[in-house]
């Protein structure tokens, strides 16, 4: 029955599959991870391997497959033990969803390699349900329908995604910031010479940057009163 379900489900609820023979395991699936989740910490999602962890364990690679059929599985549940346990959140749907994102944020800020994890259907593992049903019960009493509420859930987490890897991505540049002196003494004329005149405005009052500064509430201020008003 195991056997028969996605890679990584029936372990990541703790259900042994069946049919596994052989000795008496030397390891544990719980090794194994934490072993995957240490790699993904120091070298990022791409070091996350089979043949790494064995080495790191002192087995041989074909002793892994006693514990974890694939590389497919070993992700599923790195992944889910990486992610770890939701947040309290407070009383109060908005309190909550902005708490909700904001402990998003900070999870891939620390685990930024958790954004590389590829998405391939809807969660099913035991930590990555636990956030969603956090955030639904939050959205209980509101009134809004299971479909209309899944479908905010699902709005919230592509909006934390999105600024979490943006931030990744801008603090992982090298390249000159925008608003450095030699930038600006390059970009200005050529903006007024061309017609730009917001951004010349934003760029002289040095709101035209590199920098996410308080985007992040600005954006998910907008994304709640949207959800507020579906909610009216």
């Amino acid at each position: 029955m195991t056997d028969e379900l996605p890679p990584g489900l029936a372990l990541s609820w703790g259900v042994q599959p069946t049919g596994r023979r052989g000795p008496k395991p030397g390891l544990t699936v719980e090794q194994i991870v934490a072993t995957g989740i240490d790699f993904g910490d120091a070298q990022g999602f791409a070091a996350i391997s089979l043949q790494k962890i064995a080495a790191q364990l002192g087995v041989t690679t074909n002793a892994m497959y006693r514990y974890v059929r694939s590389k497919d599985e070993l992700i599923v549940l790195v992944h889910d033990h990486a992610v770890g346990r939701p947040p309290k959140l407070p009383a109060g749907w908005r309190a909550a969803a902005t708490a909700w994102v904001q402990a998003q944020v900070r999870m891939y800020a620390e685990r930024p390699w958790l954004l590389d994890v590829p998405i391939r259907g809807a969660p099913t593992t035991p930590n990555v349900l636990r956030w969603a049903e956090v955030m639904l019960q939050a959205f209980a009493p509101t009134g809004l329908s299971p479909h209309d509420s899944l479908g905010c859930l699902m709005l919230l987490d592509g909006y934390a995604r999105n600024y979490a890897n943006l931030a990744r991505q801008l603090g992982a540049s090298a390249d000159v910031p925008v608003q450095a002196a030699q930038v600006g003494a390059f970009l200005v004329p050529r903006l007024v010479e061309g017609n730009y005149p917001m951004l010349v405005a934003l760029y002289t009052n040095q709101e035209y940057e590199d920098g996410l500064d308080d985007d992040l509430e600005f954006g998910l201020t907008r994304v709640l009163d949207g959800i507020q008003v579906l909610i009216g």
